[in-house]
């Protein structure tokens, strides 16, 4: 109902609202680039049924050696991601990589059921991942490398996991 004596937002298509003007938030700009890995839709019973909310999964790099991962939940898809990309960066590993492109030595890592192997490869051979483990690697900014899920699990989260766990136990001897 119209009420006379009530101001009206002339940028409003329904007319008069309560609140005032809404404030876009003003968009963060980072330095690292992130990829979604993995969305899932997630329930929760309660007294009167059933609550759904979304699980993302980030991996977050800056292509010269740092990565992280972040898993988060959210009301909807864009708040769940958003709020992986914030742990993904605050959760940050750095790399030593050798020449900037590749892995100084063959790797292997576990995390829980997840195993991966990472092996060095010549200039300009060209990233050979699958999954989450190429996410991971392009992420890191490595070029020149032939990596292999070994393990069964097909869980994206532990193979990402693995993947970085494998890359942090490169030791570099100068």
């Amino acid at each position: 109902m119209f009420n006379p004596n009530q101001k009206s937002n002339p940028n409003s298509p329904r007319g008069p609202q309560r609140g005032g003007p809404r404030r876009m938030m003003p968009k963060r700009v980072s330095e690292f680039k992130d990829r979604v890995l993995e969305v899932r839709r997630v329930t929760r019973v309660v007294a009167g049924g059933k609550r759904f909310s979304f699980r993302a999964t980030v991996v977050a790099g800056d292509m010269k050696g740092r990565v992280g991962i972040g898993t988060a939940k959210g009301l909807d898809f864009s708040a769940a991601v958003q709020k992986a990309t914030r742990q993904a960066e605050k959760g940050m590993v750095r790399i030593n990589l050798k020449d900037g492109r590749t892995v100084p030595y063959e790797l292997n890592a576990k995390y829980d059921a997840a195993r991966v192997r990472i092996k060095p490869a010549k200039a300009g051979h060209g990233l050979i991942a699958g999954g989450s483990l190429r996410v991971v690697l392009e992420l890191v900014g490595i070029k020149d490398v032939s990596a292999k899920i070994v393990g069964t699990t097909k869980n994206k989260i532990a193979n990402a996991q693995a993947g970085i766990k494998a890359l942090q136990s490169i030791t570099l001897t100068q």
